[in-house]
């Protein structure tokens, strides 16, 4: 019998997986890279990831599988937190350590005290994104233009910084920690400091810590899963409703779950909050989103398909 050629083997149909996976993200690879070898691994028909990393950058990727992804938006506009380090006197045209240097400058005769120097970037303050960045112009992203050697500066934007940490670890380092909103530029933020001490500087190293509720410490490295057994990679995803913990949840009568899975509006149970809810079948199946409105009806938003609906994946909350 002969061989059969690699064309010939074929991989077992992709399966479909709901569920959230929170991924450390190793340095020196892009977001997309990991995501593909996260869903490889799991061999998942569907996923996105809530928040892309720089390819310098390591730490928190939330990964989302199937029906998952109908509620990663939460990710997007949730905040985050980051450690890292900047370097004084040498200016990147990205902001980072990728980047070819552009401009030097002295070091600060003297450092004020880091404090002093955070104090003006916590709040809301207005930042501009750098040139290499995946915001868009006319339908393409900044970083084409600016590899295209023709960058095209981004409008001001305002951000919120909810905390920052300083501490001078060199003459020409500085370490950090940082809380801001959904759309804070880091890189951005490294340079401002460095403007603000009379000299220019960059991103050298950067480290996810959280987004939104999630935490790097319930996150596990693609080696570690590639090491594991398909099983033991199940075991590490999170139901789809950890993504919507933060909305009030709502459990509705069998008669009522059905119809609010064909698209029709129901009543709510008594003492239902108003706006967004997490809506449960009185089994405890998640369902999906809805919004109590004023007429004092539940109407759908976003709901699980029905085959997705018995669900896998862990209970066990990695926001605490």
């Amino acid at each position: 019998m002969s061989e059969q050629s690699p064309a010939q083997v074929r991989r077992p149909k992709r399966r479909d997986i709901d569920g959230v996976l929170l991924v450390d993200k190793p340095g020196g690879q892009s977001s997309n890279g990991v995501l593909q070898r996260v869903r490889f691994l799991l061999n998942a028909a569907k996923a996105g990831h809530g928040g892309t990393l720089d390819p310098m950058a390591t730490g928190l990727l939330v990964v989302c599988f199937g029906e998952a992804t109908k509620f990663s938006s939460s990710l997007l506009e949730g905040g985050k937190a980051y450690e890292g380090e900047m370097i004084l006197g040498v200016r990147t045209d990205t902001g980072d350590a990728e980047g070819a240097v552009v401009e030097t400058a002295d070091l600060p005769a003297q450092m004020p005290d880091p404090a002093e120097l955070a104090r003006p970037f916590i709040g809301r303050i207005v930042q501009r994104p750098p040139v290499y960045s995946a915001l868009k112009h006319e339908g393409k992203p900044l970083y084409e233009y600016a590899r295209a050697g023709a960058p095209v500066e981004a409008k001001l934007r305002e951000v919120t910084i909810y905390s920052l940490e300083l501490s001078y670890l060199s003459a020409d380092r500085i370490r950090f920690v940082v809380e801001c909103s959904s759309g804070t530029y880091v890189r951005s933020l490294a340079e401002d400091i460095s403007r603000s001490l009379g000299t220019v500087g960059h991103l050298c190293a950067l480290r996810r810590i959280r987004s939104s509720a999630f935490r790097i410490d319930a996150a596990t490295a693609p080696d570690a899963l590639e090491q594991m057994t398909m099983d033991q990679r199940e075991a590490r995803l999170l139901l789809p409703d950890v993504l919507v913990a933060d909305l009030p949840a709502c459990t509705l009568d069998a008669p009522s779950a059905l119809s609010i899975c064909r698209g029709q509006t129901v009543g709510a149970p008594v003492g239902t909050p108003d706006g967004r809810l997490r809506l449960y079948d009185d089994a405890g199946i998640f369902l999906g989103v809805g919004t109590l409105e004023a007429d004092g009806h539940i109407h759908s938003n976003r709901l699980l398909a029905t085959e997705s609906r018995a669900g896998g994946g862990s209970r066990d909350n990695p926001l605490n």
